[in-house]
């Protein structure tokens, strides 16, 4: 039985200690000169510890808020949505098991991921998993804030018209776009302070909201037998789709040294976006016992100060802005894997642009954007199955990734496999699209979610169809060893 690890390439042994301070490749002031090419042992440095600020940061904001609240708009009681609001971001430990290929290999997930579906095959992954799919949560969440930031110009005396909506667009996303040219160092330096401020803005709302919730609140008609269970099902898919959508969390771990303790790297991911994922959506639950949830910043403002109204609104915008930041930075790198030649800081421009370009589409033309978030309640059925085979590749090779063979895209490659795709990837990948197909309940209703009565289980049939057919056909001989 042939191995399902690559040999270690030439010149790639024990790395060197850690570098006592950032390359010059790799400072805040500088924009980042590596894009999608292997982090040499000589440029990496940090501590696993960084990472929690990065996570955080993207987790103490508006979506959570929302997301929490309306579990109880569904129906559940607080402490049922207080555990699935657990049970939800317990998902994190995925992104967390995925992140620490990065140390591993070098390299960012949107290179890695040829390990698993070929040189040929990772261009279409990189191209639907990785740029479609991040555009358009860059430009539902731009709009979320440019939503938040008219609130904030209207308050100003301001009449928010189509010139000044425009206007306020083009500036959320230009800062934005700043912190996903400038790359991964500016990333690391901005996180902390960030984090710091979102925390002492939402502590305040944490003062406010359980100053008047409810916390016996049960709803006048409660859920029992099948319509408790689809709602439960459905609210831990809800809540899981933030961790999910990180599938590409390699991307903030590649500089960290060849020698980081993985279980670290895995750790403080997790922690970064558990913690917040937990406190913030709980937040939102606790205020839906006693406001209006379906206009969550009207519903927030019942329950706190006058003063703070322009504070909450600018940390929302803040908060957008950090969690876009990331989702464009990796837009950048999957531009890139598809096979385009361009620059790094250029493919987050083209990103930025495509995202405003729907944004303002959305907002001042059409129900675009409404039409964008009901399909992208259907990624779960992509990307639970695509984050199962990248973490089913990673135990199955022990987390052992030879960086600059991955970066080889010539037939002679070790992963070009069969004509530049991997087949046990690309059909574990497709075989758990399918099955979470059959049981998606969202936007239409699969035959198994039907015959079960509306309960969609999407989520888990998809992750543990994939996890299973990628295992077993990369323990089949030939489709687990690379052909040239």
């Amino acid at each position: 039985m042939a191995s399902t690890i690559p040999d270690p390439h030439p010149g790639t042994g024990a790395a060197p200690r850690e570098a006592p301070h950032p390359p010059p490749s790799d400072r805040a002031g500088r924009v980042e000169a590596h894009g999608i090419d292997h982090i040499p042992d000589h440029e990496r440095h940090g501590r696993p510890r960084q990472l929690f600020s990065v996570w955080a940061a993207a987790n103490v904001n508006y979506l959570s808020l929302v997301t929490g609240g309306a579990l109880v708009l569904m129906g559940l009681t607080l402490w049922q949505a207080l555990a699935v609001i657990v049970a939800g971001n317990l998902f994190w430990l995925l992104t967390g098991l995925l992140s620490m290929s990065g140390p591993a290999a070098g390299a960012p997930s949107e290179v890695i991921t040829r390990a698993m579906y070929g040189v040929r095959g990772n261009r279409v992954n990189n191209a639907i998993v990785g740029w479609l799919i991040s555009v358009c949560y860059f430009a539902l969440n731009l709009a979320a804030a440019a939503t938040a930031a008219f609130a904030l110009v209207e308050m100003a005396g301001i009449t928010a018209n189509t010139g000044v909506k425009v206007v306020v667009v083009m500036v959320v996303a230009a800062l934005t776009l700043v912190i996903g040219v400038y790359g991964h160092a500016m990333i690391m330096k901005l996180y902390l302070p960030i984090t710091l401020a979102l925390t002492a803005a939402f502590a305040v709302v944490a003062v406010g909201v359980f100053r008047h919730a409810d916390l016996s609140y049960v709803p006048a008609e409660p859920l029992t037998g099948t319509d408790l269970l689809t709602v439960v099902v459905a609210g831990v898919t809800l809540i899981a789709s933030a961790p999910l959508s990180y599938t590409t969390s390699a991307d903030f771990s590649r500089y960290l040294p060849r020698t980081t303790p993985a279980r670290a790297v895995v750790g403080w991911t997790f922690l970064g976006g558990f913690l917040p994922g937990v406190a913030v959506c709980s937040l939102g639950a606790l205020a839906a016992t006693v406001a209006d949830m379906t206009d969550p910043q009207a519903g927030l403002r019942q329950l706190l100060p006058d003063w703070f109204g322009p504070v909450l609104l600018l940390a929302l915008v803040l908060g957008t802005i950090a969690i876009n930041a990331l989702t464009a930075y990796s837009a950048g790198l999957a531009l890139q894997a598809v096979g385009i030649r361009i620059r790094r800081s250029l493919s987050v421009l083209a990103d930025g642009t495509a995202a405003v370009a729907l944004t303002l589409y959305g907002l001042l033309v059409s129900d675009f954007l409404d039409t964008v978030s009901n399909v992208l309640q259907l990624t779960v059925v992509l990307l639970g199955p695509a984050l199962a085979v990248y973490a089913t590749d990673i135990l199955l090779r022990r987390n052992r990734y030879d960086g600059p063979a991955l970066m080889d895209e010539t037939p002679g490659s070790p992963f070009w496999y069969r004509a530049g795709v991997n087949p046990a990837g690309a059909l574990a990948l497709a075989g758990g699209v399918t099955v979470a197909a059959l049981c998606v309940n969202t936007l239409y209703t699969g035959p198994i979610a039907h015959a079960l009565g509306g309960v969609d289980l999407a989520l888990p049939a998809g992750l543990v169809t994939a996890s299973l057919l990628y295992a077993a056909l990369s323990r089949g001989g030939a489709l687990r060893t690379p052909t040239p």
